[in-house]
């Protein structure tokens, strides 16, 4: 296991206008602006925070949550478990529904000692939980609390079904856990606290049931970026998982969650050429170094491939990636704008926000960290599954 003192030092990179391009740009200080501002609101609030790796794929970023040594952490691969584990983490939860044909990969991590709790919500992965010979496991209940994806209604008799399947055979109900993803479609204040409250009440309600059945149910885990900032009440919650609270991205920014300002990622691009006639600046940056994701063409303001900030990361007026091929950007002005083109010659730089901080980093292999000390430092990213 590599420790963090046996953990090779970051290579300093020097200046951004340096650094080849396409690059993924990462905000040290707004990374623990953000990282610290939810750290306090989960603390008042009472409950254990659960970093959702999933976003960050990082060890240098869980190592700035946990200097002083991992806590607890949530991962949506195996291979994020994996490489978490080996740099230390031993209290994981990997919050994507169980195949029965990863049940050896996770055992193989709990005989090392890592408490991996996987999630299940139908008798058939119950049941090839409690087949395998693989070892001691444990799991948590899927609950569905809005329709969004996965899970079983509170209500539902398949929940006792499943807890009584993996009693017999010998695996360990941790709980419940549930995830309020039509948050993200949430468009007020009032919206966000009301899906945060129903997130909450599902969760609890499905364990309360559980424990009049005799079933101990100690977890009652809930969570999303949005609701997680937005939760006024989390009575009978023990933990709250968020991901993408870290680096933000302009989805979140759209539903009311951050500023522009509060984003830390982006992606460094340079100018290779101009259309005046048409309105363009054509950068080295398409959707294989942005994403397809365009996230934001569902709100009030759409935010295109991306939005356009100057080096420093200080946005320009209504620019705004319009267009994208597989490795060409498109920047125009929002329609309607009354703005004037910015003058960026062909080799300047330019730094693009996100519209989904998950998918555009998911792109790169490591991150250029500005703010970092003298200079930049590199910090690698995992990949797979």
């Amino acid at each position: 296991m590599l420790t963090r003192a046996e953990a090779p030092a970051v290579a300093s990179l020097g200046d951004l206008t340096e650094v080849e391009t396409p690059a993924l740009v990462l905000d040290l200080a707004k990374l623990d602006r953000n990282v610290g501002r939810l750290a306090a609101r989960m603390a008042a609030l009472g409950v254990v925070l659960r970093p959702h790796m999933k976003t960050a794929k990082s060890r240098e970023v869980a190592r700035r949550i946990y200097p002083d040594g991992y806590g607890p952490i949530t991962v949506s691969t195996l291979k994020e478990a994996e490489y978490f584990a080996a740099d230390g983490a031993r209290d994981i939860v990997y919050a994507v529904g169980i195949s029965p044909d990863k049940i050896e990969r996770v055992a193989a991590l709990r005989a090392q000692g890592v408490d991996l709790v996987v999630l299940l919500d139908t008798v058939e992965q119950a049941k090839a939980l409690a087949a395998s010979a693989a070892g001691p496991l444990a799991a948590l209940i899927e609950i569905d609390c809005d329709g969004h994806r996965g899970g079983l209604a509170p209500d539902d008799a398949t929940i006792l079904t499943i807890a009584e399947i993996l009693a017999k055979g010998g695996v360990e109900l941790r709980g419940v856990l549930t995830h309020a993803g039509e948050s993200y479609g949430c468009r007020s204040p009032q919206a966000l606290e009301a899906a945060a409250e129903g997130e909450r009440a599902a969760a609890v309600d499905a364990a309360q049931r559980l424990r009049a059945k005799g079933f101990a149910c100690p977890v009652v885990s809930v969570g999303s970026t949005p609701t997680s900032h937005f939760a006024r009440d989390l009575t009978g919650v023990t933990e709250v998982r968020a991901g993408v609270y870290m680096f933000f991205d302009l989805v979140m920014h759209g539903i009311g969650v951050c500023a522009v300002d509060d984003i830390a990622v982006s992606v460094l691009a340079t100018v290779i050429g101009h259309k005046p006639e048409k309105g363009w600046i054509l950068v080295d940056a398409g959707w294989m170094a942005l994403s397809r994701d365009r996230g934001t063409s569902r709100q009030a303001v759409d935010q295109g491939y991306g939005l356009v900030c100057d080096i420093e990361g200080r946005p320009y007026r209504d620019l705004l990636v319009s267009d994208a091929s597989q490795e060409h950007g498109i920047l125009s002005l929002r329609p309607g704008s009354g703005e004037t083109l910015p003058d960026l010659a062909v080799g300047a730089k330019v730094r693009i926000l996100p519209n989904h901080a998950c998918a555009t980093s998911a792109q790169h292999e490591a991150y250029q960290v500005v703010g970092a000390g003298a200079g930049l430092a590199r910090w690698p990213r995992m990949r797979g599954w």
